[in-house]
């Protein structure tokens, strides 16, 4: 994400009816309305193979998964998030334009977005009680970490290589690391080309 020149200031219900019709997308973090960045074809590309995977693995049951457009409300009137992928098996979900209740969400690190992902979003993630795994995707070489909430309520990282599989205990889908990155060319590939 990166911040406006000038900062848009606005109340959240004013954001909600203002943003939808933006050509680009917008967050809100207390007030301030932050604009989303472009993501580079990598990027866009594990988003596509994480999004495939969970929405076939998931096709026959009630969860839902969504992809960068479709906003997590984290905080009413405070914060609303776009992540990368979401998922949502929550019966209550009723609004069409965001997402109250998730169980998983990931977020797809960029240079320009990895500081807030790992720290402020997480932070404020964290609060929802109904997510259970946030899952942070590296693109310039294959790795992803999943902090899992515990039966304590505590978050717990775990990290997986190109060559592991993952389970992904909230919605019980298991995915192969390297298909998360079919079709990525990492930095030290394209160097060699």
């Amino acid at each position: 994400m990166v911040a406006l020149p000038d900062p848009i200031l606005m109340r959240a219900e004013e954001y909600l009816v203002w943003e939808p019709t933006q050509e680009q997308r917008y967050e809100y973090w207390d007030g301030e309305v932050v604009a989303m960045s472009g993501g580079t074809r990598n990027h866009n590309r594990v988003c596509l193979n994480f999004f495939k995977l969970l929405d076939d693995a998931l096709g026959d049951r009630s969860c839902e998964v969504y992809i960068v457009d479709v906003k997590v409300q984290v905080e009413p009137g405070q914060k609303y998030f776009y992540p990368d992928v979401v998922v949502t098996c929550d019966d209550r979900e009723n609004d069409p334009q965001l997402v109250q209740f998730p169980c998983l969400i990931v977020e797809v690190l960029s240079p320009s977005t990895e500081a807030a992902d790992r720290g402020k979003k997480f932070a404020k993630y964290r609060q929802s009680p109904t997510l259970q795994e946030y899952v942070l995707v590296q693109v310039a070489q294959p790795g992803v970490e999943v902090f899992r909430r515990n039966e304590q309520g505590k978050w717990v990282l775990s990290e997986y290589s190109l060559e592991d599989r993952l389970t992904l205990e909230s919605v019980n889908v298991e995915i192969a690391i390297a298909d998360l990155y079919r079709q990525v060319q990492f930095e030290s590939e394209e160097a060699e080309s």
